[in-house]
């Protein structure tokens, strides 16, 4: 694996890490059918980062550029309905039709096994 492959797949977990601790914020209040009201500058943060991320592999992947290009759709329509407009089951939804191409994507870069944190549940 080259450096430039390296840094894209760090950058994508980054990115997974970070969607998933979103998601894992909102799963005690998937009952409650109060609007979700979620980090707009976290967001944008991560939406950029997908971007950037889909650009670099346009070139020489098209499948991961593809895979990409759905997350970072994704974590574009999420942004654009953020903050208080989708309800927390809808927001979780959301983020995990964010994370299925990121997770594919970093499997295609060569991610064997995801690693499990102690706090996390199995």
């Amino acid at each position: 694996m080259n450096s430039e492959t390296r840094q894209l797949r760090q950058t994508l977990i980054f990115i997974r890490t970070s969607f998933e601790a979103i998601q894992g914020s909102m799963a005690g209040r998937l009952d409650d059918p109060l609007p979700c009201w979620l980090d707009a500058s976290l967001l944008t943060l991560l939406s950029r980062e997908l971007k950037l991320c889909y650009q670099q592999a346009a070139f020489g992947a098209p499948l991961l550029a593809k895979q990409l290009l759905v997350a970072s759709q994704g974590s574009d329509l999420l942004l654009k309905q953020c903050p208080g407009v989708l309800s927390s089951a809808v927001c979780y939804r959301q983020l995990s039709a964010i994370l299925e191409p990121l997770n594919a994507a970093i499997i295609q870069l060569g991610e064997t096994k995801k690693r499990r944190w102690p706090w996390q549940r199995r």
